[in-house]
């Protein structure tokens, strides 16, 4: 049961996951909106009828993709220091040749440490404020 695009609009949930059987060979992934699999069907159906993105497209695809830059850590180093309060408590750690020097011992990564601190599992960086929450 291939279907056309124009059909995929009246089908119900049940139709939708039983053309994404038959296109996929495989259930569909859990929790995928009805308009985002309607949209995902119609753009599979229409590429394996008409072909995918022209190669010129996608070569300006893969510039534009390539150009990005992305927004990197500060650069930490030996000498720096890191503050951070937590608890009531102010964090020291000091940046130095071999890794990163907390209470009196060295580790390899702010990772590492802020894991020590909290208990739970946090980027470093992001924990002592080298770098954004995205969105914002």
């Amino acid at each position: 049961m291939i279907v056309e695009v124009a059909e995929l609009d009246g089908m119900s949930r049940t139709d939708h996951l039983a053309a994404w059987q038959k296109l996929f060979d495989e259930p569909v992934p859990d929790r995928l909106s009805m308009p985002f699999l309607r949209r995902f069907l119609a753009f599979e159906i229409q590429t394996r009828r008409y072909g995918g993105v022209p190669r010129s497209v996608d070569r300006q695809l893969q510039q534009v993709v390539g150009e990005k830059k992305r927004p990197g850590s500060a650069r930490l180093e030996p000498g720096g220091r890191l503050l951070r309060e937590w608890n009531g408590v102010t964090h020291v750690v000091d940046v130095v040749e071999d890794g990163f020097r907390w209470n009196g011992e060295t580790h390899r990564s702010v990772s590492a440490i802020a894991k020590r601190i909290t208990g739970a599992h946090w980027s470093g960086p992001r924990f002592f404020g080298l770098t954004r929450a995205v969105g914002k």
